[in-house]
């Protein structure tokens, strides 16, 4: 049987100025997408750090995780980077 494949919501901060909110199964993968210039959406920056990551145990969950935080303001998602919100942070890939 196979082992359920997790996901990852991720934030990442553009060019010191803006947050970037998605998804993965593979967060490494994703951040050299980005910084390969692969995604439309952060193609124009130059400097991408990881700055909070989520596991979940499904694409559902992720989904419904990143449009709830995607809807937030800047101050609110800096609060949960700051760990004034956070509940389920994975430090597996904060790095990367």
């Amino acid at each position: 049987m196979n082992k359920p494949q997790s996901w990852y919501l991720y934030m990442l901060l553009c060019d010191q100025k803006s947050f970037y909110v998605g998804i993965t199964p593979n967060p490494k993968e994703r951040i050299a997408e980005h910084r390969n210039k692969e995604c439309i959406a952060t193609k124009e920056f130059s400097d991408f750090k990881m700055v909070y990551c989520e596991k979940y145990l499904n694409k559902f969950e992720a989904v419904k995780r990143e449009k709830q935080i995607k809807g937030w303001s800047r101050t609110k998602k800096q609060m949960l980077i700051e760990g004034k919100l956070g509940i389920n942070t994975s430090t597996e890939f904060v790095e990367v």
